[in-house]
């Protein structure tokens, strides 16, 4: 396979915070894919599955498109997490105040391809 191509799986509108989905994704940049799915396995956090499930499915797309690629020669070329859509909020306040705050989404965005011989 060539090296220039990458399949991608990416989650978008995921309800949690971009900065604590990055603390995740940036773990599992640049491994192998087997190791980055048991590092995702064990890894204590919340968004852990969710972004297993876009590993697999990223590997998924790759065995799809490509009917001679290797499993366990794919590694994770990219890996990141962009910022989404925020919805605004407003909590009651003492004194007839009210304090706005904003419930945050991320877009989880993983890149697979298979590493040379």
């Amino acid at each position: 396979m060539e090296a220039d191509i990458k399949v991608k799986a990416e989650a978008r509108y995921i309800r949690i915070s971009p900065q604590k989905a990055r603390l995740v994704v940036d773990l599992i940049r640049g491994r192998q894919a087997d190791a980055a799915r048991t590092v995702l396995r064990t890894t204590n956090k919340r968004i852990a599955p969710m972004v297993l499930k876009v590993l697999e499915s990223a590997i998924a797309n790759a065995t799809d498109r490509f009917e001679d690629l290797d499993v366990d020669r794919l590694y994770v070329t990219e890996a990141y997490v962009n910022e989404g859509p925020r919805s605004k909020r407003v909590r009651p306040a003492p004194m007839g105040r009210a304090y706005r705050y904003q419930r945050r989404q991320a877009h989880i965005v993983i890149k697979v391809a298979e590493k040379e011989a």
